[in-house]
């Protein structure tokens, strides 16, 4: 989703085994330059999924990207002496965490901008923290939603009818096939959702960077097998622009950029941390005009305000614990778990 969301990203996976009042005091300026790397690596992450997909199939891109930066973070995580074993069950719900974020979410991502800009995919993928507050609310045992949240949801809504105006009524000669990206996009939004609240619901005893290394080996290897199976390794052209593409998102998106994220969430609060949700579209739709010469039409510049306006309002708002009942109910934030990917 980083995507980074990619969401994904982002990656938020591991978020939900992170301990956001870890090492105490850490310096202003690491603090900045993390920041830093995770909003502009994984806004950029849009960028290079909409490259690498010009000469490689969707389900290469995911397989290549999470198998390379899964082994390199489990080498990684040996040679710092983390433990690398797992259960069986929690291989098993690692796995399902994985192919919901990586699959569901990330590949389809790279499936939609064949057809839809870098800048509108991660404005639509922004609407991961308003699936989020739903799934958490319907589930059993989940939060209930605050009035302010509800709010955010409403304007999210109001803010995607905005954006995809233009695809939903056919007007400006729009490319065909940007209604259908449009919706698959939408399909991984929720699909890496769900990912993330299950990764903090399952709370597994395994160490961040583990898991999380695991959990894009396990997507990888899913991502291969599907891309064997439906042929696609005919479809993809070796070039260097393509291969650079993958580089980038390796290295800067799934590594660099997920360093920077779970180092933030474990020396910052998670509410700021989360205002990542709400600044790599911003930085995506600046990327794929200056880079790529991508069009930004009033209709995008709304949706961008109003979209932005609601992640903001849903990452900064208290949700109740349903479990939980009387006036000193506790409360607790509602972590944007978005993307990347």
């Amino acid at each position: 989703m980083s995507t980074e969301s990619d969401m994904y990203s982002f990656w938020p996976m591991s978020s939900a085994r992170s301990n956001s009042s870890g090492s105490p005091h850490p310096s202003a300026t690491r603090v900045c330059i993390a920041f830093t790397m995770v909003y502009v690596l994984w806004g950029s992450t849009y960028l290079g999924i909409r490259v690498a997909v010009e000469h490689i199939a969707p389900l290469m891109v995911g397989a290549s990207r999470f198998l390379a930066s899964g082994l390199i973070m489990l080498a990684a995580c040996a040679l710092v002496g983390r433990s690398l074993r797992i259960t069986r069950n929690e291989a098993v719900r690692l796995a399902v965490i994985g192919v919901l974020l990586l699959t569901g979410g990330n590949v389809m991502v790279a499936w939609s901008e064949q057809y839809v800009s870098s800048g509108l995919t991660a404005l639509i993928v922004a609407s991961v923290p308003l699936w989020v507050m739903v799934i958490n609310s319907v589930m059993p045992g989940g939060d209930r939603l605050s009035p302010k949240g509800v709010a955010g949801l409403a304007l999210g809504i109001a803010g995607m009818v905005v954006l995809l105006w233009p695809r939903i009524t056919g007007a400006g000669g729009l490319a065909r096939g940007e209604l259908a990206g449009s919706a698959g996009l939408v399909f991984a939004s929720a699909s890496w959702a769900l990912g993330s609240v299950l990764s903090r619901r399952w709370q597994l005893p395994v160490h961040a960077f583990v898991a999380t290394a695991w959990e894009m080996t396990f997507a990888g290897a899913f991502n291969l097998l599907l891309a064997l199976a439906f042929g696609q390794q005919h479809r993809t052209e070796v070039t260097m622009r393509g291969s650079l593409a993958i580089a980038y998102l390796v290295v800067f998106g799934s590594l660099l950029g997920l360093t920077a994220y779970v180092w933030l969430l474990e020396h910052v609060p998670t509410q700021k941390v989360a205002t990542y949700a709400y600044v790599n579209p911003v930085v995506a739709v600046f990327l794929g005009w200056l880079v790529l010469n991508e069009t930004v039409d009033r209709y995008v510049i709304a949706g961008t305000i109003v979209i932005v306006a609601a992640v903001a309002l849903v990452t900064t708002a208290r949700v109740k614990p349903a479990r939980e009942a009387g006036p000193a109910m506790a409360t607790r934030e509602l972590t944007a778990e978005t993307g990347a990917d």
